[in-house]
């Protein structure tokens, strides 16, 4: 046995060390989570302890059924619980007793020892197959591997998922035993029951960053360069339409939420997902929207198509779907480009050509007339090796008399690990031309004030999403004094009170 390394994280004031290790006996590495073990009579009296929370703490119906609520009931029952720690089991130590009421909010509230896992910040994916397996991780760096934490019971697996569920007004039953949701805190979740998932009842949580990931963010780690960064900003800053596209966990999402900060502030945008999963600027002129399934009698059902129909009647200036997977969702979709709406969207492809193939085929089906609406592809990759992402493709959508060509702009070297220019924009150039009145010379002038703009907000370490939000916003607003503030290397804190 050899450890590869270990860390401290911390929920509710519980620490807890993380080892990763490598087991002689075993084909895949462990993570092993170690904390303080509550003792058979310190169990007893947590059980107890939690029995007086209930009685004590009074919380209406419509408070848990309101997601807005659930961080105030948490902080009333940890005073609460601290306030019994301390007339039930005096003499404990401030730490002793932080561990008590931690251990007793995440009992109560959270997801037991999961909770650990998701304060984690290096993994992406949190997976219970069965109780009679142990939790498996997808950590950043080693991948796949076994924890020492299995989930005792079925039913406590399906406890867990009815929590999440209920907390965002979703259902997991027999009769519906399927279920998409999200944790308040972001983290995407799918929930499967017993016996559609043979080995027994499965929770999936997919981990989204604390902080939502912007496009300096993706500089800093080489997923992108400032080159195409400053010709994707154009092409949102005069709503062209672009779809980006990947394999699962390639980035496509996280891709589409770092570029609609580029959106101007005085547009109204309206996102359409499965699952609450893109985090904008605060200051954005907003309105996510979200599906929901039919209740056990089959009623109360809100899909995509629902949603993309109810959008156009809302005056959006840009419109955000999480996925294009069906034909009357992408027909809606295309039909909002044709009628002067900028539309951005994910779908499941690992080239631009596949884009194109994609969509052409089933089960989304459209005329090929119908893709010369859409003007860029961005194709997102994951390296299954070594687990990094980058940009694989830029392309623009060339049409002809009915159908439409991929000429692809940008394409990943990997063995260099560098995004080439691979061939001239063309459609991007001509189309920005017809619509804006700028020359090519003042287009590349454009993308080159962009691209010093993002480098220089790169090396000041600014990448959060609002501040980032704000310098783009200043640039709309008044772009002499944002192109000012970088050519002579002042502070940017003017522009982000």
């Amino acid at each position: 046995m050899k450890t590869l390394e270990s860390y401290t994280v911390v929920n509710e004031s519980v620490p807890a060390e993380i080892a990763i290790i490598e087991e002689d006996k075993d084909y895949v590495n462990h993570y092993e989570l170690r904390h303080t073990k509550i003792k058979d009579a310190t169990s007893v009296a947590l059980n107890y302890l939690k029995e007086k929370i209930i009685e004590s703490i009074q919380i209406k119906i419509s408070e848990i059924l309101d997601p807005r609520e659930a961080e105030n009931i948490k902080q009333r029952l940890i005073t609460r619980a601290h306030a019994l720690v301390q007339q039930e089991l005096s003499g404990l130590s401030k730490e002793e007793e932080n561990v008590i009421v931690g251990r007793l909010v995440q009992d109560m509230v959270g997801l037991g020892e999961i909770e650990f896992l998701l304060s984690d910040e290096n993994l992406e994916e949190i997976v219970v197959n069965s109780a009679s397996e142990p939790v498996w991780v997808y950590h950043k760096k080693y991948g796949w591997l076994k924890t020492n934490i299995v989930i005792p019971t079925e039913e406590q697996i399906h406890n867990y998922a009815a929590i999440i569920g209920r907390r965002i007004g979703k259902q997991i039953t027999n009769l519906n035993p399927l279920m998409d949701a999200h944790l308040l805190s972001g983290h995407r979740v799918n929930s499967t029951l017993f016996p559609i998932s043979t080995k027994g009842n499965s929770i999936t949580i997919r981990k989204f960053a604390k902080d939502p990931w912007t496009i300096i963010r993706l500089m800093e780690n080489n997923t992108i360069n400032s080159e195409i960064a400053a010709l994707v900003w154009l092409g949102v800053q005069y709503e062209m339409n672009i779809l980006v596209s990947g394999g699962t966990a390639s980035g496509k999402t996280s891709f589409l939420n770092s570029i609609l900060a580029f959106t101007p502030p005085n547009q109204r945008l309206i996102s359409i997902e499965d699952t609450r999963e893109l985090q904008l600027p605060e200051f954005l002129h907003w309105t996510p929207m979200v599906t929901r399934q039919p209740n056990p009698e089959g009623k109360g059902e809100v899909t995509m198509l629902d949603l993309i129909v109810n959008s156009l009647r809302m005056r959006p200036d840009r419109i955000v779907m999480g996925e294009v997977r069906r034909q009357h969702e992408a027909e809606v979709l295309f039909e909002a480009m044709h009628t002067g709406h900028a539309v951005y969207a994910t779908v499941h492809a690992d080239t631009a050509a596949q884009v194109r193939q994609r969509l052409i085929s089933p089960p989304i089906q459209l005329p090929e007339s119908m893709l010369g609406a859409l003007q860029m592809i961005v194709v997102q990759y994951r390296q299954r090796r070594t687990g990094v992402r980058r940009t694989f493709e830029v392309a623009e959508v060339v049409p002809k008399e009915s159908s439409v060509s991929m000429n692809v702009i940008y394409k990943w070297e990997p063995r260099s690990d560098k995004i080439l220019p691979v061939e001239h924009a063309h459609r991007l150039i001509e189309d920005l031309s017809l619509h804006t009145g700028m020359t090519s010379k003042e287009i590349n002038a454009d993308l080159k004030d962009k691209r010093s703009v993002l480098e220089y907000v790169r090396s000041k370490g600014i990448n959060n999403v609002n501040e980032v939000g704000k310098i783009v916003g200043w640039y709309y607003r008044d772009p002499e004094r944002v192109l000012s503030t970088v050519e002579k290397k002042k502070s940017l804190d003017e522009l982000l009170e």
